[in-house]
This record gives structure tokens, sequence and C-alpha cells, in this order.
């Protein structure tokens, strides 16, 4: 098994410790771990600030910025969770997430939280994707 963690130039850089991915390779397949992604443009400017469908545009650019980067997309994802901490403007976010993922979409949870670790975001999302080994 190898790992591998990165943070493609296409996302802002990690506010903290951790990897935007963490991509692991078996035998048998290939992973790639997603960490939460926020609002922020590569600059980390938070983008839509108060508008939900405005973040998630935002949000599934990062996510498909960090999916490319590892030799994935959208139809890799198998797991999904979505955090919101606001249910205004709750169909127009899901009309966004509807044009990213597949026709069949992969398991996926929503939850409404109090609040983000960045106050002004609305939204964050974290994905799981599986890819096929190479060899």
């Amino acid at each position: 098994m190898r790992m591998t963690r990165s943070n493609p130039p296409t996302v802002a850089p990690p506010i903290g410790s951790y990897s935007h991915a963490v991509r692991v390779e078996t035998p048998d397949a290939v992973w790639v771990y997603i960490s939460g992604q926020i609002a922020h443009d590569a600059d980390g400017n938070l983008v839509g600030s108060g508008d939900l469908p405005a973040q998630t545009e935002q949000v599934f650019r990062n996510l498909a910025g960090v999916l490319e980067a590892n030799g994935a997309s959208f139809d890799d994802v198998v797991k999904i969770q979505t955090f919101l901490t606001t249910m205004d403007g709750l169909q127009g976010s899901r009309d966004v997430r509807a044009r990213y993922l597949p026709d069949e979409p992969p398991a996926s949870t929503a939850v409404q939280v109090a609040a983000l670790m960045v106050p002004e975001a609305l939204i964050e999302v974290d994905v799981v994707a599986a890819l096929r080994a190479h060899g």
C-alpha cells in the first residue's frame, strides 16, 4: 500500500495542519479521500458571501480540481458528505450539485450544523473516490 498526500494549486492552501487529499494505492484499487472543501477560491478568498448556491458552485469547483489532480472525476466518487449551516437556498445548492454528480449519484449524507470552521462558510463537502488500480 502506498499513500500520497497532496494540496493541488487549484485550491487554497490548507488552513492548519491537514492535506486536501490523501491517495491510497493498493494492488486492487486506488482510493482518494478529499478533505472538506469550503467556498475559498485558489487565493483563499471566500466566494459567494451569504449565497448558498454560489458557495456550492465554488465548493464543487474545488472538489473537481482535487479529483482531477488525483486522476479522478465525480464519476469515481462513492461517498459524499455535505455540511450546511443554513437551508436557505437549498434547492439552488441541490441544482448545482446535480450538475456535477453522475446520473447514478454516490452514497450521500447531508447534515445541518450550527457553524463551520470559517464562520462565513455556509457549506462544506468532502468526498471519497475509488479508481481501478493501474497495472
